[in-house]
């Protein structure tokens, strides 16, 4: 089963990304906090992290550059969400995309599918 983690502090969205992805056979897992964000990307190795740029007390550009920076974690698939274009920070910063709010299901499936690993490629771990 695929996995997906949502990275995003509105629990409204989280909700209902938590049901589509459901909806379309995903394991969903959450993070609310850069602790949890990391210990479970390391423990659970999601095939890609879906994340929001403005996270309450935390910087979701900075939470990029540290799962890039992390020898272990440089191989995991994030895809940034905002309000805002913020696609060219976001891509400088180490995304392998942007999905602009409000953005519809099939676009939002058709980028997470675009950017999961290819089978058999070792799961991007980092080697």
């Amino acid at each position: 089963m695929k996995k997906v983690m949502i990275v995003d502090d509105n629990r409204t969205m989280v909700s209902l990304l938590r049901t589509l992805f459901e909806l379309q056979g995903y394991e969903v897992l959450t993070a609310l906090d850069r602790d949890t964000l990391l210990a479970n990307l390391r423990s659970e190795r999601p095939e890609v992290v879906l994340m929001d740029v403005f996270l309450s007390g935390l910087d979701g550009l900075d939470l990029l550059r540290q799962i890039r920076a992390a020898q272990d974690l440089a191989g995991v698939r994030v895809v940034m969400t905002s309000g805002m274009d913020l696609s060219e920070s976001c891509l400088q910063a180490g995304a392998d995309a942007f999905l602009l709010k409000p953005y519809t299901p099939d676009q939002l499936f058709e980028t997470v599918e675009r950017n999961l690993p290819a089978e058999g490629a070792a799961a991007r771990e980092g080697v």
